[in-house]
């Protein structure tokens, strides 16, 4: 599978997860709703509204386990709504949506992600008062000293709680973050902070990690990091999907591409197809982007009666200005 025919970003190295997931993928109709071959999230048949604005009317979705899929779509289109169904913190007028097979109606945020379904946000949600590492050690799950009783016996919960550390701190270092250990995670930069969600978001040992937006308000320096850390997880057997706004971003990374417009699925496919899409770029742009504002003799009309109705104005009133009219 030559690389330029799939891919506008790396390389792909053969024997690469990125390999097999695009080989996964090779066959996938370039349409909305497609079957995927291994799907880890399926979607039927989701509706949300608000009022009178419908936010989400997803027919059917399908996420490929092991590849990084790409949401995009204008603003307003769906995507953070969309986001807040599947990992709980909403919850939709109508739909069916499983994970690993098993469904995810009415499942609380928590237990989503116990289930090994975890997100960031686009507004970073690190605990500002509490030090890097305390961030870090609460994103691991199944806690003995959660429980009131363990809690106050300290060999119930240390052994583990020292393992979480070391896990933590291992983590701080591939994130660059461990001289950060000790700081306020409210002292960190924006991009600082973005780095901290994606590495307390591992310390769950996630399946699916969802980031919805992650780029958003990161300076250049870190971005090269931030894409590196995403691709990572895909070779470490991780599914991504993420929501971006930057198509060089979703160049670079994504092995296949979902977009929303109006809450709706209006294409899907590999990133050089959804690039060169119609649909895509009306959608984006508006669906007569490529016309002329209006034809000659329209315009000219126009002009004209615009001109008498501002002669119209100055007659009626004498004293008035042609900026006043």
């Amino acid at each position: 599978m030559p690389a330029e025919a799939t891919t506008m970003g790396d390389p792909i190295v053969p024997g690469s997860r990125r390999e097999a997931a695009l080989q996964a993928l090779a066959d996938v109709p370039r349409e909305p709703g497609s079957k995927k071959p291994d799907p880890i999230v399926i979607v039927d048949d989701m509706v949300r509204r608000f009022g009178g604005l419908t936010a989400v009317d997803v027919q059917h979705v399908e996420i490929q386990r092991g590849a990084i899929t790409a949401l995009i779509g204008p603003n307003g289109a769906g995507k953070s709504t969309f986001f807040n169904q599947l990992t709980g913190f909403d919850q939709p007028d109508t739909g069916a949506w499983v994970f690993n097979g098993t469904s995810l109606k009415g499942v609380k945020p928590h237990q989503v992600a116990r289930r090994g379904m975890v997100r960031t946000f686009q507004l970073t949600k690190a605990l500002s008062k509490l030090t890097v590492i305390e961030n870090m050690r609460l994103g691991a799950k199944g806690q003995s000293g959660e429980s009131m009783f363990r809690a106050m016996f300290a060999p119930f919960w240390r052994a583990q709680e020292n393992a979480n550390t070391d896990r933590a701190d291992d983590l701080l270092a591939r994130f660059k973050l461990d001289a950060k250990r000790e700081d306020f995670a409210g002292s960190l930069s924006g991009g600082q902070r973005k780095l901290l969600e994606m590495a307390r978001a591992l310390m769950v040992e996630p399946e699916l990690v969802m980031l919805d937006e992650p780029m958003a308000g990161v300076n250049p320096a870190l971005k090269q990091s931030l894409l590196g850390h995403v691709k990572g997880l895909r070779e470490e057997g991780m599914t991504v999907l993420f929501v971006e706004h930057d198509m060089d971003m979703v160049r670079d990374i994504s092995d296949w591409v979902i977009v929303m417009a109006q809450g709706q699925i209006i294409a899907e496919g590999p990133p050089y197809s959804i690039m060169a899409n119609q649909t895509v770029i009306d959608a984006y742009l508006g669906s007569h982007h490529d016309e002329p504002l209006a034809p000659e003799e329209e315009s000219a009309r126009i002009t004209e009666d615009e001109a008498a109705e501002g002669r119209g104005v100055l007659d009626a009133n004498p004293g008035a200005t042609e900026d006043e009219a």
